[in-house]
């Protein structure tokens, strides 16, 4: 197993589901938890609502897997520092911090408002910041780790889709993740960031007022990737467990881009 004995914590791994989702629908985060369990590692699903962490949690264990759940909303520094000190107090580290939350919210340069763009500030590039500032310690005196950041192609180029907050964010995430890579390489504490394009998960769903709705906008998206289908969320999983694993002991500060060719 790629990732035997390894502590992997998923911060964004529950699945908040439209009421016209696929039953057995998961988010990325949720995948990514799967994912690592399946291959060994002891997963920590961490998410803003304590049933979503709970709901990921009991699937890896259903499938004979170890989990734990914790409530944790990434803006609340102290919550993070809590749920970090509980877990090498049980553990006695981590070995894999996947940063999976990240927020939209509308609006181009003359619609968006000042809170609006603190909030999506606050949880898409400062939760990574903070979730990382707590681990990298411990990754440290562990002789190293892996913090895998997840960004959008929208960090990359002009999105019909006009939120300006969110393209900022990730943009501000992909070089943070350059930053922490190159500070703490000598330290073998890898830090590296997946680059989604257009994923049919939850969260697309929660894009649009219905189920017609919801199924027109996903055969425009099926229709912009030169693949002709947009990415499932176990694509991001596979990329993931490529960075969490020791397979890419020599890589950091990538940006792996997984769009089926979108951003080409």
């Amino acid at each position: 197993m790629r990732l035997a004995s390894k502590i992997a914590l998923v911060s964004g791994a529950g699945t908040l589901k439209k009421s016209f989702s696929a039953a057995d629908q998961v988010g990325n985060g949720a995948a990514c938890a799967i994912r690592f369990a399946r291959e060994g590692a002891l997963v920590v699903c961490t998410d803003r609502s304590l049933a979503a962490a709970q709901e990921t949690a009991a699937m890896i264990r259903k499938e004979g897997g170890q989990a734990e759940a914790f409530e944790l909303d990434v803006t609340d520094t102290p919550r993070i520092e809590a749920v970090v000190e509980e877990v090498l107090r049980r553990h006695g580290g981590v070995d894999v911090l996947h940063n999976n939350v990240g927020i939209e919210i509308q609006g181009d340069l003359l619609a968006v408002t000042d809170e609006a763009w603190d909030q999506v500030m606050a949880v898409n590039l400062r939760g990574a910041m903070a979730m990382s500032r707590a681990i990298v310690p411990s990754m440290r005196s562990r002789g190293g780790g892996s913090i895998i950041n997840v960004s959008s192609t929208a960090s990359l180029k002009w999105s019909p889709m006009q939120f300006l907050s969110y393209s900022t964010a990730k943009a501000g995430l992909n070089h943070m993740t350059r930053v922490i890579a190159r500070q703490y390489a000598a330290e073998q504490v890898r830090c590296n960031c997946i680059v989604p394009g257009m994923i049919r998960t939850p969260h697309a769903d929660a894009l649009y007022a219905g189920e017609a709705e919801a199924a027109e906008g996903h055969r425009i998206r099926d229709a912009r990737c030169p693949m002709g289908r947009q990415g499932s969320p176990w694509d991001i999983a596979n990329a993931a467990l490529f960075l969490a694993s020791d397979e890419a002991a020599y890589v950091t500060g990538c940006l792996m881009v997984v769009d089926g060719g979108a951003s080409l």
